[in-house]
Parts: structure tokens; sequence; C-alpha cells
């Protein structure tokens, strides 16, 4: 048997699990990794600016390939710096490994430099969290943390190594290791076939697809399912592109905020909803004596205790949402040649003609931009094969609204969470798990600010995509939601800024912080000029191979439509489609063309 630094044993590893993007920072009580992975290549590394910025990096880099993103980093400070990286994997059941170095064994007890309890800190925010304090347990804490990552509901795990651990040296041979295997529940035959009599006995039922079905790599499954019951499927913002947004039977997403009017009305005139893979959040439902009345619910989840934590559903069943999908369809089918499944064509095709219904109008020409031509334009400029990254507030609310995505890991999105700043490192990260693909980011200015020092990692490792910046100078969702307290306090990021007299009072001047850090950008001011804006963006992006800053000056107020419950969205009266507008079907990117106001 070889001996080797554990630190050698760690490296080769990580390369047989798969797991060969990293993101992170060196430092004193993480070197001796570090020279492994210098010394045995296989892994690759980006250097980051902030170890936030690091863990964010790896979680985008893992929701845009399914695989498990790599988060390095010294003792101490590096390791709470995660923490917000952990939530917002774990939230959203992202596995991401996150290693941390530490100070020796024997003197953890003594208040050492950088030396934090963090296993204790990460519990909360993992599935699994661990100092490990022996060199021979290091091989099986590694194999352990793949499985749990990997194992039922995926989520973030990380694991500390103090100093003399990783200089230990221990017997071991790669080819004896062997990653041990996920273990996920199944979908039984008699559970499928509940689920088919319940959703056959119903006239007008609907499907909700959560992330779980992107998790489980599972989007054609789903596809399937719909197309052979001819039922529509209505996606959550995490299950966002799980079928296509031009797809007959992809009836819009419900919530009352990130939704579209369509999507709402088709789940309110719904009597079936088989939820497979979501968690029922808040912000899909809102109002749950509204999202309940007059409907029966199947819930499928991997994960146990989601089933009947926000409301008991008629039935529940703990499944992975791939095994469930193929199970129920191999039901479904064979009932199907029997004659035993209802004709649901009239439903769905409602469902459809009412995608050509109840649009917001987005075609305005105001001077300064109103946000929904932004969203317009970028429809027209970006094509299907666009993966967008977005996190949090009015930017990612209208966004979700008004965008268009066309497949699975094509809307990288911290859902649950929702940190500001987390949108520009997880480009990055996408950008490293889809090399030579189209990424578009999308902030509005105050995520934009939060780790603005980021832009840098993707100017010096040449990690192109566009980063479109909507600036209201705003805290723009906390502004619109203080309304209720007849406030407008502490939300406003306007000033005079002495060096940028040009930017009339809106205060921080991101063309110049972007150069300044390496990266291309353009302002606009004007709608009209929009797509030209966005076609050069495209085009120095492709040219520097470098991130692309698109600065749209926004009104400094837009309130954006969103309300307490699914039938009461205050869809603010200016913004309605007016008599005479002409609003249209969703339709292939080949013949889509804009709705009109």
């Amino acid at each position: 048997m070889p001996k080797m630094r554990t630190v050698d044993a760690i490296v080769q590893i990580l390369e047989k699990e798969g797991a060969t993007e990293a993101f992170g920072l060196p430092g004193a009580a993480i070197n001796p990794l570090y020279s492994a992975m210098k010394d045995h290549g296989g892994i690759r590394h980006t250097l980051h600016r902030h170890v936030e910025g690091a863990s964010h990096a790896a979680d985008g880099y893992s929701r845009a390939t399914g695989k498990i993103g790599l988060c390095l980093g010294t003792s101490g400070p590096a390791g709470t710096d995660m923490i917000t990286g952990l939530y917002a994997a774990i939230a959203d059941s992202i596995p991401m490994l996150c290693i941390t170095g530490q100070a020796p064994t024997n003197v953890l007890h003594k208040e050492d430099f950088q030396a934090v309890d963090i296993e204790s800190i990460a519990k909360p925010v993992t599935k699994y969290a661990v100092t490990v304090l022996e060199p021979g347990l290091v091989p099986g804490t590694f194999a352990k943390a793949f499985q749990i990552m990997r194992s039922n509901r995926p989520g973030p795990a990380l694991i500390d190594l103090p100093i003399n651990v990783q200089m230990a040296e221990i017997d071991f041979d790669i080819d004896s290791y062997e990653p041990l295997p996920v273990q996920n529940p199944q979908m039984s035959r008699a559970q499928a076939e509940k689920v088919v009599d319940l959703l056959t006995g119903h006239e007008r039922p609907i499907i909700i697809a959560g992330g779980g079905v992107i998790n489980a790599n599972a989007s054609a499954a789903l596809v399937q399912l719909a197309e052979e019951l001819d039922i529509p499927v209505s996606p959550t913002l995490m299950g966002w592109g799980a079928i296509p947004d031009d797809h007959r039977l992809q009836s819009g997403m419900v919530g009352i905020q990130t939704h579209t009017k369509y999507g709402n009305d088709t789940f309110l005139a719904s009597d079936f909803v088989l939820g497979i893979g979501n968690r029922w959040a808040n912000r899909h439902t809102g109002d749950l004596a509204t999202y309940r009345a007059g409907r029966k619910f199947v819930h499928v989840d991997i994960e146990p205790t989601q089933i009947g934590r926000v409301f008991c559903p008629d039935l529940g069943i703990t499944s992975d949402a791939g095994a469930a999908l193929e199970a129920i369809l191999e039901v479904v089918r064979e009932r199907k040649a029997a004659g035993r499944v209802p004709d649901y064509s009239q439903w769905s095709a409602e469902c459809t003609e009412r995608k050509g219904t109840g649009h917001r109008k987005t075609n305005f020409e105001n001077i300064p931009i109103k946000p929904q031509r932004v969203y317009q334009e970028m429809n027209a400029a970006f094509g299907q094969d666009t993966t967008y990254v977005s996190t949090i507030g009015l930017s990612q609310i209208a966004g979700a609204q008004m965008l268009h995505v066309f497949g699975p890991r094509k809307w990288i999105n911290a859902g649950q969470a929702g940190p500001l700043g987390w949108t520009g490192p997880a480009a990055l990260g996408v950008v490293r798990g889809k090399p030579g693909e189209k990424v578009v980011a999308l902030s509005g200015d105050y995520d934009f600010q939060f780790m603005i020092e980021e832009l840098a990692v993707g100017a010096q490792f040449k990690l192109p995509y566009v980063h479109v910046v909507v600036n209201n100078s705003y805290l723009g969702l906390i502004r619109q939601s203080q309304r209720g307290f007849e406030m407008d306090y502490h939300v406003s990021l306007a000033f005079e800024n002495i060096n940028s007299p040009e930017m009339n009072g809106y205060g921080v001047d991101h063309v110049k912080v972007a150069e300044g850090l390496g990266c291309k950008a353009v302002r606009v001011e004007d709608p009209s000029q929009l797509a030209a804006g966005f076609a050069e963006a495209n085009r120095l992006a492709d040219e520097h191979q470098v991130p692309v800053v698109v600065e749209v000056i926004l009104e400094r107020v837009t309130n954006i439509s969103m309300g307490a419950g699914l039938d009461a969205v205050n869809e603010f009266e200016d913004l309605a489609l007016e008599a005479g507008d002409a609003p249209t079907a969703l339709v292939p990117l080949s013949e889509r063309t804009a709705v009109l106001g």
C-alpha cells in the first residue's frame, strides 16, 4: 500500500468522485492541500477575491452542471465567509463541498490564531460538517461526505482539515477507493397507481414541477408524462426550464411574485394538483386558503419531512422525482393503451390559449427606461440557448415574470435564500461549468454592488458573460414593501458622484468600476438603444473574453406586480395592457414578436 500525505490522497479522491472544479483562496492553513493540487494536477482552481464569492461560484457551477463544485479556504474567517454560500446551497438542495484549513489539533482548545469551531457553525446549513482529527479517517470521511451530498435530498457538506492532519502520511491506494452508492427513495408501483387514480378522477389536472425534477435530471420524463396525459405543467421558480417555455403544455409560472398572469389563471381553474420535487414555497402559494380551495393535492418529494410541512396533501409520497415520473409514466401508458385515461385535450387547449392573453405591457418608450422594456429586449437579444443567472430583488421578480427559459439548468437562481451579491460570482461558476455557452446575469444595482470585486476574477481567468444591471439607485423591493408602512426610509442609493456628474445623481458609476476591474461595460439610457447595447455586449464578451456589464438607467420608482394571494395580485394600472395592445402567445424564438404597448 503506497504511503502519501493525506492531501495527496484527497486530491486523488476528489478526481475519482468527479469533483474537479475548485473555487477559493489559498492560505497558510490550507496550503498543504494547494500543494497537492499543484503537484498532482486534475483539479482546476479559480482564484477569487472573497471566500463568500468562491462559495457562490461553486454553488453556481453545481447548479449549472449537476456536478459537485468545490470551495476551498484557509482557517478562521475563510470558513465563516462560506456560511452564506452554504445556506444558499442547502436551501435549494444543491450539493457543494467546502474544504477549510484549520489550526493544528493540539492547539484547537487554546484559542490559536484563526482557530474557530467551523464544524459547529456550519452544521445548521449543511447536510454534513466535520473536523477531521485523525489522518486515517480522511478517505472514509470524504467518501461519506460525497454519499451524503448525493443521497436523498441533495445538499452541501463542509470538511475541516487541521494542518497537521493534512501533512500526516497514511497508507492509501486510489485503485481500492470506490465512491459509496447513492441512496434515493423510489416510488412503488402501488403508489404510482394511486397517483394516477386520483389524477384521472379529475377534470382539470395540473402538474407543479419543482427544482427536484431538475436535480434528478428528469426533465425529459416530465415532458413525456405531460404529453401522454395532455395536461398543463407549471414550473416553480426552481423548476423553471424543466419544460421549455414555448412548449404548448407549459402553462406559466404560478406565484404571488415570480409568476405569469396566465399561469395563475390556469392554476386557479384547476381541480387537481400533482406536485413533484417542490416545496410549496410561500412566494409560490401565497394565501393558502386561496391556493388550496377547490382542488386536491398529491405531493411527491425526495425528503419525507417536506410532506405536510406547509399543508397536508391528499396523498404524500416520498420518492426521487425521476423515479416517480418513470413509475407514473409506466402506469399512464398502460392505461392509455387500454383506453382508461380521460381526454384532457379541451382542458389543455384552454390552458394553451390562455398563454395568448393576460400579458403585461412591456413596450414602454419612457426615458428614464421602465424595467419591463428591458426584459422585452432581453428576450429578443438573447437566444434560446441562454442561461440566465439571478438571485433577488425587483429585477429578479420582474425577470421571472417576463423572461423566457427554454431548458433545464438554464435558469440559475438562489431561490430560497436570495443572498445579495450571489449573482456575479455564481455567474462565474456557471461559465466554468458551461464553457462557450451564452450566460447572462441579471442584477439590480444593490445586488451588483455586493461582491462587485468578483468581476476581476472573470477578467483574470477569461470568463465571459453579460451582466445586465438595471439601475434605479434604489433598494427597489424593500422600497415597495415599505409602502405598507407609509415610508421610504434608507432605501435610496442616490448621491451626487463628484467623479461622474453624468450619472445625474444616480450615484455609483458602474461602468467605471467595471472597467477598473478589467472588464468591459456599456450604459444605456434610451429604450431604443437597448437592442444595440445588448448586441455590443455580446460582441465585447466574445472579442475580449471578459465579463461585460450593461448598465441600464431606469426610472427611480416602478412597482412590480405582486400581492398576497393568487387572486389578489396588484397589477398597477399604468402597467396593464390597454385596449388596442396586441399580446401574442409564446411561440418559438424564430417566430416570436414583442408584446406591443
